[in-house]
């Protein structure tokens, strides 16, 4: 035992072990969703978060360490999101004859996730800095942070909501679309990227193609769209 605590101990200061941890429990949790046939509930990110959190835990390792060998999957998910313009321009003929629905779409419910937002946490009695904390929870967490900070908003806390936003829609989309007889491949994936960010666009990848590209759209101009509705929408409310 003292061999092997020796052995964690020289091993855990190399930063590379946390890159290898976090592709460890991603593969571990993407074959546990491939075993399930792609359950919604065995989704491979929130296995992951809950296998690499009983790890730091177990080892009594901080976060700003494990973070520290992790930050390459972390500075991935830049060119993983440009990369989104791929499937996009393959199918641009598609998106092209569903921009009027899409434009909808997308006003309705940016303006409906945010006032939801707000309105449940001002139904439940939260402080301002809640409120702006929460208001841009269905956009992707690099967003919604820097949208929360400059109106007093938590940025640690937006990035929590926004992850239990993304697990909650990724689990729930596809059960409540098949309950809502919503059968079109184009209108689940935007509103699954619309609602859930990119948790709710690797999930309609792992679908459908089509449906993937459509929640990516959703993705990116959700986000714009909530970096200049929820300023509006704040200064309207006046918190």
């Amino acid at each position: 035992m003292s061999r092997a605590s020796d052995l964690w101990v020289y091993l855990s200061g190399s930063p590379l072990v946390w890159l290898a941890v976090t592709l460890t429990a991603y593969c571990i949790a993407d074959r546990a969703a491939l075993a399930s046939r792609r359950h919604p509930l065995v989704n491979p990110v929130v296995v992951a978060v809950a296998l690499i959190a009983a790890v730091l835990l177990a080892t009594g390792t901080p976060f700003e360490t494990y973070f520290a060998g992790a930050q390459f999957v972390h500075f991935l998910l830049g060119p993983a999101t440009v990369a989104l313009a791929v499937p996009l321009w393959r199918m641009r003929r598609e998106v092209r004859r569903a921009l009027l629905p899409m434009a909808v779409a997308l006003i309705a419910g940016s303006f409906t996730g945010i006032v939801t937002a707000l309105g449940l946490a001002w139904l439940a009695g939260a402080p301002t800095a809640i409120l702006a904390s929460v208001a841009p929870k269905s956009v992707t967490a690099g967003i919604a942070m820097g949208i929360a900070e400059p109106l007093g908003g938590l940025a640690a806390l937006t990035a929590v909501v926004v992850v239990a936003t993304g697990v909650f829609g990724a689990i729930a989309a596809g059960p409540l679309f098949d309950a809502m007889g919503i059968r079109d491949a184009r209108a689940r994936g935007f509103a699954a990227g619309l609602a859930a960010h990119g948790l709710g666009t690797a999930r309609a990848f792992q679908v459908d193609r089509t449906m993937g590209t459509f929640a990516g759209i959703a993705l990116g101009l959700n986000g714009l769209m909530t970096a200049v509705l929820v300023p509006l929408v704040w200064r309207w409310l006046g918190p």
